[in-house]
């Protein structure tokens, strides 16, 4: 437990310290003189405007950790009967008001009398992580699917893209809280690397499972199983 501790407070300070260092120098930049060249002056604040928004979303995914691990333990995450469609198509909203998945297509097969024992807004903001990071990750050519089925006491979900996969040796890791199977990409696509942490969790808060299975140039699924009712 120690050892995952320092590793953790280790990858927040070099998480953090990434983007303050951007926002630091470019900020000095312009105090020496930049302002005066409206051109650079405008790409260094762009620049500086975005570093200090990843900073902004890493905060908030660290916070939403913090607060479903604090309701976990004092077991104040409330969870009822619920239609699952309708989350389902919530976070597919979401999805579709963001540019990265504007223009794709998601499949959603889902029986609409299929019911879940949940927290409807932490399973949409799972649902919303897994989708997200389904996009990025996948060809804009093909879709990304969400297939919903009952399996015995539980409701399975598969979240499936066609992308480039996930070699072997990283699938064990990649609901770790920051880690990147390719670190210069993950950065480059956006995103905090907390995501996926965050789905565990909320499948964890919701006494069920989450898997990943993946082959290299066919694509990835992760499935997240929950109890029924």
């Amino acid at each position: 437990l120690q050892r995952v501790r320092s590793e953790f407070v280790a990858n927040v300070s070099h998480e953090l310290k990434t983007p303050i260092t951007a926002i630091l120098g470019f900020a000095e930049t312009l105090r020496d003189g930049a302002m005066e060249q409206p051109e650079k002056a405008a790409e260094f604040l762009e620049i500086i405007e975005r570093q200090a928004q990843r900073m902004y979303e890493m905060v908030d995914d660290l916070l939403q950790l913090s607060r479903i691990e604090e309701g976990m333990a004092r077991g104040e995450i409330r969870r009822e009967e619920t239609l699952l469609r309708p989350v389902i198509d919530a976070a597919v909203q979401q999805i579709g008001a963001r540019s990265v998945g504007a223009s794709r297509e998601i499949r959603v097969d889902c029986p609409d009398p299929v019911t879940g024992r949940v927290n409807a807004p932490l399973l949409e903001q799972a649902l919303v992580n897994l989708l997200d990071n389904a996009l990025k990750y996948s060809d804009p050519a093909q879709p990304v699917e969400l297939v919903v089925v009952e399996e015995g006491e539980a409701v399975r979900m598969d979240v499936r893209d066609f992308g480039e996969g996930i070699a072997q040796p990283h699938l064990p890791r990649v609901f770790e809280r920051f880690y990147r199977v390719d670190k210069a990409r993950g950065r480059q696509v956006g995103g905090t690397g907390l995501g996926l942490s965050i789905v565990k969790h909320v499948v964890q808060a919701h006494g069920g499972s989450i898997s990943a299975q993946s082959r290299l140039g066919e694509g990835s699924t992760f499935t997240l199983k929950i109890p029924r009712p």
